[in-house]
């Protein structure tokens, strides 16, 4: 499949194992290298959630979070099941993403407004699956527990790991993804420190400026759009 222009409009889609779309998010495509294929976006992008996970984000309840997740995990459990995507928007931050194409994980900053410019807020390494290439974007898996760290890559933390413990317990996180998990973790880590992957290059990603004449990233079909990819192994 062709790499992708810069500008151009992607979508990135979380799909589980059994096929179902849990997600999707359009970006702008930075840049399509063999190391990574660079995207991003603005407040205002448009996406799609599961609605339960949509309703936890704006009341803040994470019980309603497990409430999306139990629905996933029956769904993947029983081979029935629906869970309702509901019309979204990126929100409150500039993202800009990095995500090489064979890895468990993404690199992700988030910047927000400074003034008339924008700061980096901080840098987060979101796990999720390898990146399957489609004719619009590319599929992954978000895989619930990330590392969060400081702009100067000095110190950092893990986040949602109670999430992931749960996920894991329930069967949406198998053993299989687990291991992968395990092996990015120790990968990971090591980045940082070394200003390796993303970070060889984090002082020219941190002061990037966002492209004024690309307009807001708009998914390509309307929400009656199927919701069903090709089923993953794992």
């Amino acid at each position: 499949m062709p790499g992708f222009e810069t500008g151009q409009t992607l979508v990135r889609r979380d799909v589980n194992r059994t096929g179902r779309v849990w997600s999707e998010q359009a970006l702008r495509v930075v840049a399509d290298t063999g190391e990574a294929l660079v995207s991003a976006c603005a407040p205002g992008a448009e996406a799609r959630r599961p609605a339960l996970y949509a309703n936890a984000r704006d009341g803040g309840e994470r019980s309603v979070r497990t409430e999306a997740f139990e629905a996933m995990a029956m769904a993947m459990t029983m081979a029935t099941g629906e869970w309702e995507l509901a019309d979204a928007v990126w929100q409150e931050t500039d993202l800009l993403l990095w995500k090489p194409p064979a890895a468990w994980f993404s690199v992700n900053a988030f910047f927000v407004p400074r003034g008339e410019g924008r700061r980096l807020r901080n840098w987060y390494v979101n796990f999720e699956h390898p990146t399957r290439r489609t004719e619009a974007g590319f599929d992954t898996f978000d895989l619930a527990v990330d590392l969060v760290v400081t702009p100067d890559l000095t110190r950092w933390e893990w986040k949602d790991e109670d999430e992931y413990a749960r996920v894991r317990r329930i069967g949406i996180v198998s053993d299989t993804e687990h291991r992968a998990v395990d092996a990015a973790r120790a990968q990971v880590l090591a980045v940082p420190a070394a200003r390796a992957g993303a970070f060889a290059q984090a002082a020219r990603w941190a002061g990037r400026r966002r492209e004024p004449s690309w307009p807001t990233p708009r998914l390509p079909w309307p929400t009656a759009a199927a919701e069903r990819a090709a089923p993953q192994g794992g």
